[in-house]
């Protein structure tokens, strides 16, 4: 494949500064590492006494050697755009996150290569053969986890990064599958994704990079056979397996695995959870629910459990155990990827690739010293587009149900499950001072309808009960009237009442009152936690901004007199829709975002509109222009990108695909960035690569 060009972060004053703050950085590591740090000292050649120092980062490059390192240096020795400066020294530097340590290969040119690595402390100690494979294994899990899925989300995150593809061919693929293969067991020292509480043998970042590769690649049968010969040593990498043969539509192999290994371990919660989301994609709901509820027996204190148990009431429109499900999530604070820490450049250079340059994506865009889009304050305001880990998921789950059943009725079954902060205090003043047993939490019924089920350890603990005041009492917000699917234009948006926090309740802020366990009219209702509060709070303000964007355009609509935004203000418009599962409204601002300026994340969200209308050329129109943009800033990869044309070479034929794509007007050089992903999935033997 072509390659990307080189970004250069320059250091002219303080050499080496990148590298003493990378060694700072160290001890504070807690995923796979930050990107690799490629440092270059030039001296003037007219001029031997000054240097400079040159940086910039780079993952998915081979880290399989001390060798493999050094030829990556060398390919930056000589520069197109800097012909007055020699390189006369480079330092690779590689992050091993089983061992902690930082591999380092230091090259001077011409001469000498030396190899070593850095501890937390600072130390240098002596790199290994096994600490080498390690490194390797690493690079590649993080060519993945850093990865653009194609919105430019991760690319405009650290500025200078290059991107290539770990895995090009079968031969690689044989290295990187034995590299996991050998090191599969400590996978849990690389922690995991941040909706995991403890990461384990089958929930780890090495184990979601393998099932990423395959599923990507589609080299179904190269993952079934790695995870066989490992579930002969561990019965619980059966997960992963049946997940892989679903993948390969093996369904009733997988179907089969499933049952054997439920019998060695009843209660392996990977393998419950993956049958309930098998029941579930085949529409299979209430087996599904039995699935999850044995789950999350199993798994009480792991977030994706009583998330799954919160989907399948969702799809089965039970819509009150939903809600008490959901307040049960255990919520974790959002650990985000590890990212350079680097001090102040002097300067950075971002030269474009001559192949990757499109008019349509250069023109519009804003030149260093103009002025930044005008956001109007509501726009920046908007708290859900910040959501990450298990917020993130909580919050699509409450959007879901929103959507389904409008905000009224959501409002409404809010205030019959949860205790609200008025009634709560009238209560108060009007229950007898007898104590009443206590009843049954509701979030057990969630679990077991039939109230035997003791309470999960989910956060928040059950609540007493009661009759819930309807939503009649509270201050309705005079908002524009909602045009949204299930409003159907007739109400104003209602502003959320308060409900009765459990962390208030549990920190004594109440007066203290022995009877208060068991308010007769409490007896079916739970305490709200606070994060899911704060929830309706988001979801009332993204309904509200929707609902006035809306009626805004229809006014203007019917004026006859065009309704402006800026590039930005759409882009966010988009995301608020697409939040809100308003897709037609999302694929209207993202088509008035790209009428501005090319916007990467307007272009994927209209990739999503072709590829649920199965839209062929406009898919590949998109695709174009996405892979583009994505060389313009230095990634010749995106797994997401990767997947989606494998996906169509699979129902429409190499052939037909290739077609579309040179029949394109743009220019040669730019298709052919598309038509190395197409070799891609030859190179892979993927379905329907070979006519």
């Amino acid at each position: 494949m072509v390659a990307p060009a080189v970004p250069e972060i320059y250091e002219e004053e303080d050499i080496y500064a990148a590298i003493d703050a990378r060694t700072d950085s160290l001890q504070s590591l807690r995923e796979l590492g930050p990107p690799d740090l490629i440092y270059l000292v030039k001296q003037p050649k007219a001029n031997a006494n000054r240097q400079i120092g040159v940086y910039h980062h780079a993952v998915g490059t081979d880290a399989s050697s001390s060798a493999s390192l050094a030829a990556y240096v060398n390919t930056l020795t000589y520069s197109p755009l800097d012909k007055t400066h020699k390189v006369v020294s480079g330092i690779y530097c590689c992050y091993n996150a089983f061992s902690h340590l930082d591999m380092r290969v230091e090259v001077k040119i011409p001469g000498s290569l030396e190899s070593y690595c850095i501890d937390e402390r600072g130390d240098k100690r002596v790199a290994t053969d096994a600490l080498w494979l390690e490194t390797y294994l690493c690079g590649v899990l993080r060519a993945y986890s850093y990865a653009d899925d194609g919105s430019g989300d991760a690319i405009r995150k650290i500025v200078g990064v290059r991107r290539f593809n770990p895995v090009t061919n079968t031969e690689m693929e044989h290295k990187f599958l034995d590299a996991a293969e050998k090191l599969f067991f400590l996978g849990r020292q690389l922690s995991s994704d941040p909706e995991t509480q403890v990461p384990n043998t089958v929930s780890n970042h090495l184990t979601a990079g393998l099932l990423k590769y395959i599923e990507t690649t589609g080299r179904y049968a190269s993952g079934i056979n790695l995870f066989e010969k490992l579930r002969t040593r561990d019965v619980e990498i059966s997960s992963l397996l049946a997940k892989v043969l679903i993948m390969a539509d093996e369904e009733v192999q997988a179907v089969r695995l499933m049952y054997d290994a439920l019998q060695d371990v009843p209660m392996d919660y990977a393998l419950l959870d993956c049958q309930a989301s098998f029941c579930q994609s085949k529409g299979e709901g209430e087996m599904a629910l039995e699935c999850a509820k044995r789950a999350v027996t199993a798994a009480p204190s792991e977030f994706s459990t009583w998330a799954r148990l919160a989907e399948v009431y969702v799809g089965l429109e039970q819509w009150d155990l939903a809600l008490l499900t959901l307040n049960s999530c255990p919520m974790f604070t959002y650990q985000d990827k590890d990212t350079p820490r680097m001090p102040q450049p002097s300067r950075i250079m971002l030269p474009i690739l001559g192949e990757s340059m499109l008019d349509e994506i250069d023109e519009g865009q804003p030149r260093q010293g103009d002025p930044h889009d005008s956001i109007h304050p509501t726009l920046r305001k908007l708290h859900a587009a910040a959501y990450q880990g298990t917020f993130l998921k909580a919050y699509n789950l409450l959007t879901k149900i929103a959507a389904s059943i409008g905000w009224d009725q959501l409002l409404k079954i809010r205030s019959e499950v949860f205790v609200m902060e008025e009634e709560y205090r009238v209560e108060r003043q009007q229950v007898s001072a007898k104590p009443e047993q206590r009843s049954t939490s509701a979030s057990s019924v969630a679990v077991n309808q039939d109230g035997s089920a003791a309470e999960p350890n989910g956060t928040g603990s059950g609540s007493e009960s009661g009759q819930g005041s309807d939503e009649d009492n509270n201050t309705a917000e005079t908002s524009p009237q909602v045009n949204g699917d299930n409003n159907k234009g007739k109400k104003s948006i209602e502003r959320p009442e308060l409900s009765m926090a459990s962390e208030v309740v549990k920190s004594g802020n109440e007066d203290h009152d022995p009877s208060h366990a068991s308010y007769m009219h409490f007896r079916n209702k739970r305490l709200c936690e606070r994060w899911l509060d704060n929830l309706f709070m988001v979801l009332y303000e993204d309904l509200r901004v929707y609902t006035i964007w809306r009626t805004e355009m229809a006014q203007y609509r019917q004026q006859g007199t065009e309704y402006r935004k800026s590039a930005t203000e759409w882009e966010i418009l988009g995301e608020l829709a697409e939040r809100l599962h308003h897709f037609d409204a999302a694929i209207e601002a993202y088509q008035s975002c790209l009428s501005i300026r090319f916007s990467p994340k307007a272009m994927r969200g209209i990739l999503k509109l072709y590829e649920q209308r199965n839209d062929t050329r406009g898919m590949l129109s998109a695709l174009i222009r996405l892979i583009a943009w994505q060389y313009r800033w230095y990634s010749e990869f995106s797994p997401e990108l990767l997947y989606t044309i494998r996906k169509l070479i699979e129902e429409e034929g190499a052939v037909k695909v290739r077609s579309i794509v040179q029949a394109t007007n743009l220019p040669q050089p730019v298709l052919d960035l598309t038509h190395q992903y197409c070799q891609l999935c030859a190179t892979f033997r993927s379905s329907g690569s070979d006519g």
